[in-house]
């Protein structure tokens, strides 16, 4: 089982998994959603939900399949000029039903643990003043199906980009796993600024936790589980 490193600079990436190019076109995109979301919440005003009334939303969730996957897809592209593929950012495949439930279980584990911080994150400093984007969630079989497909791309395609492609490639850059640790959360929270300020900070720390997860366990998957999960449950179930 892999141990959780304890060296600041111990094997950092040696050489770049793509090109720089392409890392600044990414984070580029990343920052451009940041500033539409502000765009967004600055014309919600006082409001306190981005809309009065819950529009049909399957349009945005076709559209925010389209761009996980879009970004699954640059992703894979950016890195295989470099000799690399998915699997391996991933951190390899399933081999035995022990490694599943393994997976499963931290997942979950994971899962429990950003609860009770976001519980006490919401005890400490109030309610968020931010608009709110409830009335986007599900409603009904069509759109609660939707939704689950749309958590699960996000735990897939997110934690590639961000715990995988940004932490790995910033490391090189960087020159410190930790700081590409920091780099990629703060990204992370960023890209969430149509949710306001107060959740990207969350959601920062929500990147920072499950990119300590990958490098201990050297794999992507069990973040993968556990922010599908955190998705599927927030939509769902109000969790």
């Amino acid at each position: 089982m892999p141990t959780l490193l304890t060296t600041a600079d111990d094997a950092p990436t040696e050489h770049p998994i793509a090109p720089v190019w392409h890392t600044a076109l990414l984070v580029a995109i990343m920052l451009s959603l940041a500033a539409g979301g502000a765009w967004m919440q600055h014309q919600a005003g006082t409001q306190t939900s981005l809309t009065t009334t819950h529009p049909n939303a399957v349009p945005l969730y076709l559209s925010l399949l389209a761009m996980e996957w879009g970004l699954f897809i640059g992703v894979a592209k950016g890195i295989r000029s470099r000799g690399l593929t998915v699997r391996q950012l991933i951190g390899g495949r399933w081999d035995r039903p022990q490694q599943i439930l393994g997976d499963l279980g931290l997942g979950l584990a994971l899962w429990g643990v950003w609860k009770l911080i976001d519980w006490s994150w919401t005890a400490l400093s109030g309610p968020q003043h931010a608009a709110s984007i409830d009335t986007l969630l599900p409603v009904g079989l069509l759109e609660s199906t939707l939704w689950v497909a749309v958590a699960i791309s996000a735990g897939i395609c997110e934690e590639l980009a961000f715990r995988g492609y940004f932490q790995r490639q910033f490391a090189w850059l960087a020159h410190s796993r930790w700081i590409a640790v920091c780099l990629q959360a703060l990204l992370f929270g960023v890209s969430h600024g149509y949710q306001g300020v107060d959740a990207c900070a969350r959601i920062a720390l929500f990147g920072l936790l499950f990119g300590l997860i990958a490098i201990w366990r050297r794999s992507l998957r069990a973040g993968m589980v556990a922010h599908a999960w955190t998705d599927i449950a927030a939509g769902l179930f109000g969790l």
